[in-house]
């Protein structure tokens, strides 16, 4: 399927590992001209190494409001304008309820959600100029049920009801909003890989009861979900939030 992303001009967030280096990857090969923002300097000069060298690197910390406008600032003076955005960067902290602190969970809101917020806004304004563009919210299936940390839960729910009201907020001027939600997936520096490194039986057990597909996901089958919302073919999509989980989550919705 041609899915018609030549020159088409994107960011992506946490950019640099995982799932947000796949995405990128991903958006390179069909053409896109694509920046990638992270915090560690190293580690986007890898990821150019990796995709080729004129992916744009643009290294910020984005739980800084200040640096989000400058981010979209730097995009814009290099690119000339803005026509997919993905907020893929986030983070998991704390423990239970009672034993997090409050500030993790402010903490976990400003990295997970207010960044994608706010980095929506600013890119929402841009695109309603040329009266096209697409935005695409990564959040995980435990947004919509119970498992894994609750900062992290109450993070990616409200993503995904953000999604919603963004996608039906901004279709009228051209823009598309939607989101991509994950299950388990495995890539090298991500916390299943760290957990298999430490008990490999518990997490083939975890893998045969928990996930229907019968493994974990891979990083460029979440990369190939997004980029397909972002394209034309998925014109008529708009504030849904597509599960990517090989039947993981339990939820109808």
């Amino acid at each position: 399927m041609k899915l018609n992303l030549e020159n088409k001009r994107v960011l992506i967030t946490g950019g640099s590992k995982g799932i947000g280096k796949s995405i990128a990857k991903v958006f390179y090969e069909e053409g896109a001209k694509v920046g990638i923002c992270g915090r560690n300097r190293d580690d986007l000069e890898l990821a150019r190494e990796e995709i080729g060298q004129d992916l744009a690197i643009f290294e910020a910390d984005i739980t800084d409001e200040r640096k989000r406008v400058q981010l979209i600032d730097s995009f814009i003076m290099q690119f000339g304008s803005l026509d997919i955005l993905v907020n893929n960067a986030g983070g998991s902290s704390g423990s239970t309820i009672m034993e997090t602190d409050i500030s993790l969970f402010h903490k976990a809101m400003e990295l997970n959600y207010y960044s994608a917020v706010h980095l929506s806004q600013l890119s929402a304004e841009i695109m309603k100029q040329q009266g096209s563009g697409a935005i695409i919210n990564i959040s995980s299936i435990f947004g919509r049920e119970s498992g894994g940390k609750p900062t992290y839960n109450n993070s990616k729910s409200a993503m995904i009801s953000f999604t919603k009201a963004m996608g039906d907020e901004l279709i009228k001027d051209g823009i598309r909003v939607n989101g991509v939600a994950p299950g388990a997936i495995l890539h090298p520096s991500g916390n299943w890989q760290k957990r298999l490194d430490d008990n490999p039986e518990k997490i083939a057990e975890f893998v045969d009861k928990e996930i229907p597909g019968g493994r974990f996901g891979t990083t460029d089958e979440v990369a190939n979900a997004v980029v397909f919302l972002a394209s034309e073919k998925a014109s008529w999509i708009v504030g849904a939030t597509i599960n990517v989980d090989g039947g993981q989550s339990k939820s109808n919705f």
